[in-house]
């Protein structure tokens, strides 16, 4: 981050649990759980403990995800994200720096539109598909992340192709298209491309609201000699949608057309998993750690 300076960073839980594993922060670590008499306080203070060290460093937002098992459950969505946002605040961060990542599932997005009108701004991730961005839109969430390789990847594999030209890009498609229905029907979600594979990928989406780019793929665009055109225009929306009328969808036609879209059905249930899976890894090392604690 202090190398490449983004405007804005952000956390999941692999990404958490892979740094807790650096030596480099075995200090925060161990700090977090000597100030921490539970394994839930000890794995929120962890969370908020490297949003907190990623703070010093951008001057913008970090994104804290709730934990993926709660993705079903709005209440208990709506219940962490305000006990992250305390923790903020206790360390004098104003909620305004801080983005609630969750899943967009049905319930995550119904929390995400109660939090957004207590004012705690929220980011839905592991988005695939048109009822999820509907849905959020409506709701008012302040931003999205759409994943564009995950659903490149999902295509690569069904039809056995390993690559796709400019135009023919699932991923890319996709975050084009959510781009110019919310800019066509005036929404004011943004729109955070991630989840990249390729520079190209990223050359393609330029114009985009923001982008969440890894250090690799950073350092590739750095070294590159052209300029980038700018692919997506806000003033070209209206003409490039094909939508006649902004979509409202009640909680039946959400699952259903989610449902019917076997890509986002897979990659949806697939990214619950896999971040539910780091999360429960992760317990297990701050859980050992805290046994230590104890028994020291």
């Amino acid at each position: 981050i202090k190398t490449y300076q983004p405007t804005d960073a952000t956390t999941n839980p692999s990404l958490i649990l892979a740094a807790a594993k650096m030596p480099q922060y075995k200090q925060l670590v161990d700090s977090t759980v000597s100030s921490s008499a539970t394994l839930e306080e000890a794995m929120d203070r962890l969370f908020v403990a490297f949003g907190l060290e990623i703070l010093k460093v951008v001057p913008g937002r970090v994104s804290t995800e709730v934990d993926a098992r709660l993705s079903f459950d709005k209440d208990a969505q709506v219940a962490k994200a305000r006990r992250l946002i305390k923790l903020y605040a206790d360390a004098g961060i104003a909620k305004e720096r801080v983005l609630i990542k969750l899943s967009s599932t049905w319930e995550g997005i119904q929390a995400a539109k109660l939090l957004e009108a207590e004012g705690i701004h929220c980011n839905l991730t592991l988005m695939f598909s048109m009822p999820q961005a509907i849905a959020c839109a409506e709701s008012k969430v302040t931003l999205i992340s759409p994943f564009v390789g995950r659903i490149t990847d999902w295509y690569g594999k069904k039809l056995g192709v390993s690559s796709f030209d400019r135009e023919s890009e699932p991923g890319v498609r996709f975050v084009r298209g959510v781009y110019n229905y919310y800019k066509k029907f005036g929404y004011k979600t943004e729109i955070m491309g991630a989840s990249f594979r390729n520079t190209m990928q990223i050359l393609e989406l330029a114009g985009c609201d923001l982008l969440t780019i890894s250090p690799a793929l950073l350092e590739q665009l750095r070294v590159l000699p052209a300029e980038v055109p700018r692919r997506l225009c806000s003033e070209r929306a209206s003409q490039d949608c094909p939508d006649s009328a902004a979509r409202s969808l009640n909680e039946a036609e959400f699952r259903w057309q989610l449902n019917e879209d076997e890509m986002a059905t897979d990659k949806l249930a697939e990214g619950i998993r896999r971040f539910a899976a780091d999360a429960a890894t992760l317990e297990k090392q701050i859980e050992a750690a805290l046994v230590a604690k104890s028994s020291a």
